[in-house]
């Protein structure tokens, strides 16, 4: 069985490195990395993950937007999307929910115990039929 992959889609250079460390050493996953929603758009376009991990506040193209624009393709619809957020509101994190997200990942994270919630996240799609 070939790992999952996941792309994780952060403008922090610093956020994208060290949960790439976490998800390939610890969880095993293939890890793809874009800087923004525009480069992770056409990464998942041309090869779409199992999952993916998205900031929700970036430069230019939000998260939100580009969950949007990823549920407008029928190539990306059906990609598990978890947002990462350093909101904590439990307001701002239902209105992220309620856009259809899988997860809501608050910053800063347990970069040991990541893996295990995204292989968690993994068993709940598969149990709604979400996913490819």
């Amino acid at each position: 069985m070939r790992p999952r992959t996941i792309l994780v889609v952060d403008d922090d250079p610093d956020i994208r490195r060290i949960t790439a460390l976490s998800l390939e050493r610890i969880g095993g996953f293939r890890v793809s990395l874009a800087a923004s929603a525009e480069g992770a758009l056409e990464l998942a376009k041309r090869a779409p993950p199992d999952l993916l991990l998205l900031d929700v506040s970036m430069p230019g193209t939000d998260g939100p937007a580009m969950l949007a624009a990823l549920r407008a393709d029928p190539d990306t619809e059906r990609v598990p999307v978890v947002f990462l957020t350093a909101m904590s509101s439990d307001d701002q994190i239902a209105r992220l929910f309620a856009l259809g997200v899988a997860d809501v990942i608050s910053k800063p994270f347990d970069l040991v115990a990541l893996p295990a919630r995204i292989r968690d996240i993994f068993c709940r799609a598969e149990l709604h039929g979400v996913g490819r």
